[in-house]
């Protein structure tokens, strides 16, 4: 199949314009995730996120790997829902929800064209009029830190290369902050100004193992997602997000043939994700949720979707 594919019902539960602590901001956050489902009725207040499975092969993985769809996750606000706060009714005082207004309107870079081919692609979540897909503010940077504990060795390499790959197929600026003692959690606020300083926390990327992240059970391997805001009637945007990713099975993956290579095209799916693709049926694409040994880098669909994420609005208020 070749283009958008329909959205997921269990992607964009009904906005709730409530913080996770319960006040109520005059912003509108929801979380984004990474895969598509089958047309099923909506799920009330659900949310997904990308995650791929690989079962460990330890004589050899030649023969393929299996990544598994992301299960629903449950998301119950702090209180019920209000109707948004419209920017001409806000306080002139400084919000203290989220940080001050970064005002730019040009974007920091451009994707390169598209594939003539084109290919199947996804997209996590979509905007109001079921179309546009969310994306991240192109006219904005895009912090990123790592959390260090429990990553294996020689996997820091593989994700900068991963994010410089995002990169240069969506014109996205991504600038890396350093390394962050903050722990990987489901419901991590987008704004930390006591952590981060006046910006939107940045992308947390970290390892962990099942004890930390009961998600990575079994034979998952990462997951990633990232959060979406909206000022009044404003299009959304995400702002943040996280990348977990299994820091037992990453080992045994890299002691096989081509192990990086392998490991990479899984940072790069779950990246993906994080900036706004989700699975297609498509297996010559790397958002295809089978893991496929010619297939270790981005394929015609996955570069278009990609830089259509690229090319979203700038949103100077947020």
């Amino acid at each position: 199949m070749t283009g958008v594919h329909p959205q997921d019902p269990g992607v964009d539960a009904p906005r709730m314009p409530m913080s996770p602590s319960g006040r109520t901001p005059q912003w509108v956050v929801d979380e984004a995730t990474g895969t598509a489902a089958p047309a099923t009725p909506p799920l009330p207040r659900r949310r997904r996120r990308g995650r791929w499975a690989i079962p460990l092969v330890v004589a050899g993985v030649a023969a393929g790997l299996a990544f598994s769809e992301p299960p629903a996750w449950q998301w119950t606000p702090g209180a019920p829902a209000a109707a948004p706060v419209p920017p001409a009714a806000t306080s002139s005082a400084t919000p203290t929800d989220r940080p001050t207004p970064a005002g730019a309107r040009t974007p920091l870079g451009r994707p390169p064209l598209p594939p003539p081919a084109g290919g199947a692609y996804a997209y996590a979540s979509l905007q109001e009029d079921g179309v546009t897909p969310v994306t991240y503010d192109p006219c904005q940077e895009i912090h990123y830190v790592l959390r260090p504990d429990a990553a294996p060795p020689g996997t820091e390499g593989l994700v900068h290369d991963a994010v410089a790959r995002i990169t240069e197929l969506t014109g996205l600026a991504f600038v890396f902050d350093g390394y962050t003692d903050e722990p990987l959690t489901g419901d991590r606020p987008p704004f930390q100004p006591e952590r981060y300083g006046d910006q939107w926390a940045p992308v947390l990327i970290g390892w962990q193992v099942e004890a930390e992240n009961p998600a990575l059970a079994g034979n998952v391997v990462g997951e990633a997602g990232s959060t979406a805001v909206s000022l009044g009637d404003g299009p959304r945007v995400y702002v943040t997000g996280t990348v977990s990713l299994d820091a037992v099975q990453a080992p045994d993956i890299l002691a096989e043939p081509d192990g990086a290579a392998t490991l990479r095209s899984v940072i790069l799916h779950e990246l993906a994700h994080l900036v706004g693709l989700s699975h297609v049926d498509d297996d010559r694409e790397l958002m295809f949720p089978e893991a496929r040994r010619g297939v270790a880098d981005f394929a015609d669909g996955d570069r278009t979707g990609l830089a259509v994420l690229g090319q979203g609005p700038c949103v100077p208020e947020l």
